[in-house]
């Protein structure tokens, strides 16, 4: 459906990702993406969208074109509670969606939109959904942790949707068939609107991904007409609430730091508890894998620092006690050569007992009897030790708490670069390293850069993707060496693939259709064969320089030009306009020849004839006449023979 756009002011209320409450209670929420204003211009644009911060968090760049996209309010158009997403996410109304093009309207110029996200995102809780696909298709890719390529079962396509089709009640006024729904097809990852690519309302589809997505992209492709799609992104959201109570005391423990940690590791929020006791934290997607963490405060300890909680179908609720310490303690930290704390280190007391590092890489063991002990540390990987402590003796008569048990470790080395293009970064492009410790695989940044974060010491290659639209610039790998120090400035260079279009007519301005059409540079030829209106078009051309020729017909001496010669640079452009005119075979006719006339004997003038002794002109052949002339002298001369006989 072709819309003109009118973009709203108001933008949706802030999604408030950590409260703290008390008393502490449940936040259910349904909360439709918040997006950005959309910056730059046709062919560069980019924005944000926030569904549920950090986990859902994503900015986004596009090629597409100008004209009728930006973000919509969501007042005239919606997803009523009674479609299908609907019915698990709540209507749309109001709430606001993205309008895009493609690179330009034709079939060979799709535009491509990528959603780089801030963290991988939750695998449950979540959706997308593409709308208005009808005289249009969308390929959708998905890159997760890692550089895995998700499949469309990991897609989780939950089906397709008509949003303006009768029997949705709270619909928009539009008017749509239920039939009308985008096919799904799932060898190719493509959405595809009706079969005769016709101009209509309410086309959509949505999905469910079950794996986590580091990037997305859809690449949209105009059918006929001038299509737009529209892009929707919603949570369900749920809390955390819980009680920390003193033991020692019987009392509420107020000031009690508490961190919620997302299934991937991100840090959801920070809050401490309440005068009660209490905390809680709201906006946390709706799915399995949150941890709740303590740190007990100066004195206090707790024989469980950490629960693990299930989001998925309700909100979750961590209780937690802290304690006296009990003498003698002993406690250390750990810390890399910058003095950076280590959290998640695990610690062990000969014996077998252990104990993991907090958040400020502290640990503790609160109750280590008399006697000669040590410590150890399981190294956390890309991580050597540089330091440990000694043993150490716990005295019987002396309850001083035992401290700077400290363990000191090396950061292995980094190592990191920009993928350019065109000079700009380009984000959601696949890097890999091969090392002595395996392949390890990375995606590019919004601005393009990548890392790979404490790497073992040895020789590696580095190898970048091109991705779809874009071909390497120059060498795609790299070999490198890690010893001890941070590696930059790997950097790869991309080029953006252009198109070449025009037309073959004849002179007189008529199409010619089926002209072969040959395009020579790098990568080719390629051959082509003109359209029925006479057009021709050749896309995902790397950049050079580039010689289009037409075969010259039967029926044509040649054509004007003879050849064209354009050059595509790494900015991949459209070039259009490479026409040819055919110069058609002139015909020169024939001339008839004048025919030769014998002439005749002027007729003798008989008694009674004109005194010419011609006849008249009439304009008629005068061999009839002459013929019926001969024939009646004839009969006269035989008339008068036989009066002669009779006379006789």
């Amino acid at each position: 459906m072709r819309r003109t756009v009118a973009f709203a002011a108001a933008a949706l209320a802030t999604l408030t990702a950590l409260a703290l409450v008390a008393p502490a209670s449940a936040a259910t929420g349904t909360p439709w993406a918040d997006w950005g204003e959309l910056k730059g211009s046709s062919g560069a644009y980019t924005g944000t969208m926030t569904a549920a911060a950090p986990q859902l968090d994503a900015t986004y760049t596009s090629d597409s074109r100008g004209g009728s996209v930006g973000v919509i309010s969501g007042a005239s158009v919606w997803l009523a509670a009674t479609t299908p997403v609907g019915a698990k996410y709540g209507s749309s109304r109001d709430q606001q969606y993205l309008n895009l093009r493609p690179r330009a309207d034709n079939a060979s110029s799709p535009s491509e939109t990528t959603y780089t996200f801030a963290h991988p995102t939750p695998t449950a809780g979540w959706t997308f959904v593409l709308g208005d696909i009808d005289a249009d298709k969308v390929s959708i890719s998905a890159v997760g942790p890692g550089g895995h390529v998700l499949t469309a079962a990991e897609l989780g396509f939950r089906g397709g949707f008509n949003y303006c089709a009768p029997g949705f009640a709270g619909k928009p006024s539009c008017t749509g068939e239920a039939a009308d729904v985008p096919s799904w097809d799932a060898s190719t990852l493509t959405l595809t609107g009706n079969a005769a690519a016709a101009d209509t309302s309410g086309a959509a589809a949505w999905f469910e991904p079950n794996a986590p997505i580091s990037s997305l992209t859809f690449t949209f492709t105009r059918r006929a007409g001038f299509p737009v799609y529209q892009t929707w992104f919603a949570a369900i959201t749920r809390a955390v609430s819980g009680t920390v109570l003193d033991q020692t005391a019987s009392t509420p423990a107020s000031g009690v730091e508490v961190r919620l940690t997302g299934p991937d590791g991100t840090v959801i929020g920070t809050t401490t508890t309440a005068a009660d006791g209490t905390y809680a934290f709201g906006g946390a997607v709706a799915t399995d894998g949150y941890t709740v963490e303590i740190t007990p405060p100066a004195g206090k300890t707790s024989d469980l620092r950490s629960r693990q909680v299930d989001l998925t179908d309700a909100d979750g609720t961590a209780d937690f006690a802290v304690r006296d310490i009990i003498p003698v303690p002993v406690s250390g930290t750990v810390k890399d050569q910058h003095g950076t704390p280590i959290p998640g280190a695990t610690i062990t007391l000969d014996g077998g007992r252990t104990t993991v590092t907090g958040a400020d890489g502290s640990d503790l063991f609160d109750d280590v009897p008399v006697g000669v002990h040590a410590v150890t540390i399981t190294t956390p990987d890309g991580y050597t030790v540089v330091s440990a402590p000694t043993p150490f003796t716990v005295p019987g008569n002396d309850e001083t708490p035992i401290t700077g048990k400290d363990f000191v470790l090396q950061v292995q080395p980094t190592l990191s670069g920009t993928v350019t293009a065109a000079g700009v970064g380009v984000g959601g492009v696949v890097v890999t390293a091969e090392g002595p410790g395996g392949t390890e695989q990375t995606v590019t940044a919004t601005d393009g850069s990548y890392s790979f974060p404490r790497l073992p010491s040895g020789d590696y290659t580095v190898r970048v993707e091109a991705p779809q639209g874009y071909v390497v610039s120059g060498d795609a790998s790299r070999a490198e060496t890690v010893a001890a120090d941070d590696i930059e400035n790997v950097d790869f260079a991309l080029a953006r693939l252009g198109s070449i279009a025009g037309t073959v007519t004849d002179d007189g301005g008529a199409p010619h259709p089926d002209a072969t059409v040959t395009i020579t540079g790098p990568g080719g030829p390629f051959v082509v064969t003109t359209a029925a209106d006479g057009s021709y078009a050749l896309g995902e051309l790397a950049p050079g320089v580039y010689t289009i020729d037409v075969a010259v017909p039967d029926g044509f001496t040649g054509a004007t030009p003879a050849t064209r010669t354009v050059t595509i640079t790494e900015q991949g452009e459209l070039i259009e306009g490479q026409d040819f005119v055919l110069t058609p075979v002139v015909v020169t006719p024939t001339p008839t020849p004048t025919p030769t006339v014998t002439p005749t004997s002027a007729p003798t003038t008989t008694p009674g004839g004109s005194a010419s002794g011609a006849l008249p002109a009439t304009g008629a052949d005068p061999l009839p006449v002459i013929g019926a002339g001969a024939v009646l002298l004839l009969g006269g001369a035989l008339a008068r023979a036989f009066v002669r006989r009779r006379r006789a």
